[in-house]
């Protein structure tokens, strides 16, 4: 899946081919991936797939999930220059993306301070870049929310719009949904809250909640509902999250770790040849 995925990214770059490689001596060349500012790095699984599907060597100085300091060399290269250069931006988008969503992540693991709170992503990730973009927030200490719609069942306010008797409802998704699926529940409420765990919910979502309410929810599950997940969501900033800590939730969710995230720039430069 990673090398199909790196060779459909190369291949929307090159086109109808390489203009350059018309004109281009043949030889060997060497080449450094310099980061210009600091971060935590991500991506290198999905270089290195493009490299071996390319034929060229690359050897990493970092791993993913490491820290970066500026002009680090985060990798050196030696290859066929005409192939060297055409995978050049494509290798560069790969490890400034991943790296910039990775950095993002550990900012704001870092806010959340010592909690054992699981911080987690969400669905909110570019068309056909969910893996890779999930893949990142793992580098940067964070964990994966649901992948998609088939593997948790996660009733939001629009779907229980639709819903006219909850426990019925979910009597109904235990008769047919898979014995290991788990049933999120979006909460706005402590009321909803308590309900949603009466009515047999895994994990409530307590969103957009104060933190006075999403301890009195915590209290509830403490009390009468020990098996039930307590996932804290909405709105949640690296200047915010840190009031969460205490709250003794299981997780807080946050699409910003994805879709805030800024790449760090990186650059390549040809050593010789």
């Amino acid at each position: 899946m990673i090398k199909q995925f790196v060779l459909d990214a190369l291949k929307e770059d090159i086109g109808r081919g390489d203009l350059f490689s018309l004109v281009a001596q043949d030889g060997i060349c060497d080449a450094k991936i310099i980061a210009k500012e600091e971060g935590i790095l991500a991506g290198e699984v999905y270089a290195k797939a493009l490299c071996e599907a390319k034929n060229i060597e690359i050897v990493f100085n970092l791993g993913d999930g490491e820290k970066i300091a500026k002009n680090d060399v985060i990798a050196t290269l030696n290859g066929d220059i005409k192939t060297l250069l055409i995978c050049e931006r494509t290798l560069l988008n790969l490890l400034q993306h991943a790296s910039g969503i990775a950095t993002n992540t550990y900012a704001f693991k870092k806010a959340l301070g010592e909690s054992n709170i699981k911080l987690l992503d969400t669905r909110k990730t570019r068309p056909l870049l969910r893996n890779f973009e999930k893949y990142a927030v793992r580098c940067g200490g964070g964990y994966n929310h649901r992948m998609g719609l088939d593997d948790c069942l996660m009733l939001k306010d629009t779907h229980l719009k639709t819903i006219p008797n909850l426990k019925e409802f979910m009597t109904k998704c235990r008769e047919k949904l898979p014995f290991t699926c788990k049933v999120e529940i979006e909460c706005e409420d402590v009321a909803f809250s308590k309900e949603a765990m009466e009515c047999g919910a895994d994990i409530v979502m307590c969103d957009n909640m104060n933190e006075k309410q999403i301890c009195e929810v915590v209290a509830i599950r403490d009390e009468f509902f020990k098996h039930v997940l307590i996932e804290i969501s909405g709105n949640v900033t690296k200047e915010n999250i840190a009031k969460y800590a205490t709250c003794r939730a299981d997780a807080i969710s946050s699409g910003s770790l994805i879709h805030h995230a800024v790449w760090l720039d990186f650059s390549m430069k040809i050593t010789s040849k």
